[in-house]
């Protein structure tokens, strides 16, 4: 692996390059793309691809990127344009990419303003609120995490978050009666350390879950665009979006091993099944859902 440091006016964007420019055996690069995960998430999944040349980064402002544009919120569209300039860096042609979460929604935003770039997109849940037919519910449900966050730090903002996303179905009274989401029922802190800059819990993202696809331009793109889900992540938020995103683009939703995390090892302390993810994320690449 090597590490480059691609300069533009806005941002210096770091990225990790596993394998030879330019690729061996023909095959464009695999650029794995995540937001607010950055590149250190794509690891083990990474590791499972050692006959591919595989391109992950850290966004904007996330990790080691540093930005030089005086904001702190997160655009998809404003990452799509990195992700355009780092894929026209590389000069390895256009590029396959598998992209997680808010990653898959730059990647979205990607294709639709350059089609060109990307031959194969793999989109792993999502968080796209817009298609969902509770839409304004799922906001609220997103200022509750926000709003704990802000009154009592990290630790309820982060136990309000997985209490939305682990919820079943759509946002009902039901779900907005709960009592607050204890922290430290998940092994979360209690006192808060004063900080409010998480680009997850923050409103800093909102821009990301509240993209609207383009559709139009998706299905103009040559691009093969492939919706995927974890088998293991049922009717929660994410799964929900992911099949009303595909459902969107005229296709059927693309199942995956595991659940969001899926591809992750020992990443983030929640395992997926990463070997059994990398050969379906093959097998999507090479022959198609």
């Amino acid at each position: 692996m090597t590490t480059h440091t691609l300069v533009t006016p806005e941002v210096d964007l770091v990225h990790d390059v596993h394998g030879p420019l330019p690729p061996a055996g023909g095959r464009p690069p695999l650029v794995m793309i995540g937001q607010p995960m950055q590149a250190d998430g794509f690891a083990t999944l990474a590791s499972h691809f050692p006959d591919r040349t595989v391109v992950t980064y850290d966004p904007r402002g996330l990790g080691r990127s540093t930005r030089k544009d005086g904001r702190t919120d997160h655009d998809p569209e404003v990452q799509a344009g990195d992700v355009h300039a780092l894929i026209q860096a590389l000069g390895a042609g256009p590029v396959e990419v598998f992209a997680s979460s808010g990653g898959a929604i730059t990647a979205l935003a990607l294709v639709a303003a350059h089609p060109g770039d990307v031959t194969v997109l793999v989109a792993h849940e999502p968080p796209l609120i817009p298609v969902l037919p509770d839409a304004a519910a799922a906001e609220r449900a997103r200022a509750g995490f926000r709003d704990a966050y802000e009154a009592k730090g990290f630790g309820a903002g982060m136990a309000a978050f997985i209490a939305m996303t682990s919820w079943q179905g759509e946002f009902t009274e039901e779900y907005f009666a709960q009592p607050a989401a204890d922290p430290a029922a998940y092994g979360l802190p209690t006192e808060d350390d004063g900080t409010r800059g998480d680009p997850l819990l923050s409103d800093r993202s909102w821009a990301v879950s509240s993209y609207r696809p383009d559709v139009p331009a998706l299905a103009a793109a040559p691009t093969r665009i492939v919706i995927a889900v974890g088998e293991e992540t049922g009717n929660t938020f994410t799964g929900r979006t992911a099949v009303a995103t595909a459902e969107l683009l005229g296709q059927e939703v693309t199942v995956f091993p595991s659940h969001h995390g899926g591809f992750a090892g020992d990443e983030f302390g929640y395992p997926g099944q990463p070997e059994a993810f990398a050969r379906r994320l093959r097998e999507v690449l090479d022959t198609g859902p």
